[in-house]
């Protein structure tokens, strides 16, 4: 066993005994089979980093049984009619901030786990609620295929748009969100003046790549397809997506100039029968030692900075969170998207078919 696993191995000991001392997780580690929960998530590789990071370890701490199904891509409108309805298909699922929180609070619609971020000084201040608790951040960056571009592949999101210098077959994502920031960056806007976002000059700069976009992509497995096999020469996807096709062996190089970046965490929908054994799980996923594990599985960055310590620096270099990288990044701005989001989506929906 390495020293790092040694480490690794001790810090978790160390952290599922803390919080059976304090109480957080007693209660609980007495309860029988019949206790479970149901976590929805993205599925595919997230699935099994889930497992891995927080399912099998929180089930072994306290006997409660966690089964995992995979959720609709876009989880809000599910996540309102269980509650609406009150017939609930999981007890917990991952949320976007910019994208979910925001609107399920404004609704009421999120049960209140009572968190703080005094709580949890080690955490990324926006990744901590009352009601919902950030546990990894994705990247959206632009990647491109090695074997068309070599050595002197595109650098920027202005060269994504420059189609004399850089020819070749293009894929964006069939969403507004992201593809704003991105359009806006691509014709000259700093990244630290792009909020509030100039709606209509995204829109010309998207009109100057359109007609050389080959796919608008709408799930993350489609945009992984698109890289791995080569259909498309250069792609703005996911940084997990982008790394599992460079872990797989493709020729895919990241360009982390020009990134956004953006949390998903855990909520809990409000009224669930089983809310109490979801919050104890919700905290449990908290720990540093536990979300230093997702990374192994999939190249998204904790939240919680000190799971840095247990993390591979190479591995580490390779996240969105990763000092080197988020410095070139933009943190989403989730009041501008909750303010806006209806708006931009229509006119972005009509906007592709005209």
């Amino acid at each position: 066993m390495s020293s790092t696993h040694s480490v690794k191995r001790r810090a978790i000991i160390k952290s599922i005994g803390g919080l059976v001392a304090t109480g957080a997780l007693s209660p609980l580690a007495r309860a029988d089979n019949e206790k479970r929960i149901v976590v929805s998530d993205p599925g595919g590789p997230y699935a099994l980093a889930y497992r891995k990071a927080f399912y099998d370890p929180f089930e072994k701490a306290t006997g409660i049984q966690v089964i995992n199904i995979a959720r609709d891509s876009q989880p809000l409108a599910q996540f309102s009619a269980m509650v609406k309805t009150r017939n609930f298909m999981w007890d917990v699922t991952t949320l976007t901030l910019s994208a979910d929180v925001l609107p399920l609070e404004e609704q009421g619609f999120l049960e209140s786990i009572g968190l703080d971020s005094k709580q949890f000084p080690g955490l990324l201040p926006d990744a901590v609620r009352p009601d919902w608790l950030g546990v990894n951040v994705y990247g959206t960056v632009l990647a491109y295929r090695k074997d068309k571009y070599g050595a002197k592949g595109p650098s920027s999101l202005r060269d994504m748009w420059d189609v004399a210098r850089f020819p070749g077959r293009r894929s964006l994502r069939r969403s507004p969100v992201d593809s704003l920031e991105q359009a806006l960056m691509a014709d000259g806007v700093p990244r630290d003046k792009l909020y509030p976002l100039d709606v209509d000059r995204a829109f010309r700069s998207l009109d100057k790549i359109k007609p050389h976009v080959a796919v608008w992509w709408s799930t993350g497995a489609q945009a992984s397809q698109l890289l791995q096999n080569g259909d498309v020469d250069q792609i703005i996807t996911w940084t997990s997506r982008a790394q599992a096709s460079i872990d797989s062996g493709a020729p895919v190089a990241i360009v982390w100039n020009d990134a956004t970046y953006a949390i998903e965490g855990w909520g809990i929908p409000k009224g669930s029968p089983r809310a109490e054994l979801a919050k104890a799980f919700v905290r449990f996923c908290a720990d540093p030692v536990r979300q230093s594990v997702m990374p192994q599985y999939v190249a998204t960055g904790p939240t919680n900075r000190d799971a840095f310590k247990f993390i591979d620096p190479a591995r580490a270099a390779l996240l969105p969170t990763a000092p080197d990288n988020v410095k070139l990044a933009v943190n989403q701005n989730a009041a501008w998207w909750d303010k806006n989001r209806r708006a931009v989506t229509e006119r972005f929906n009509n906007w592709l078919i005209t």
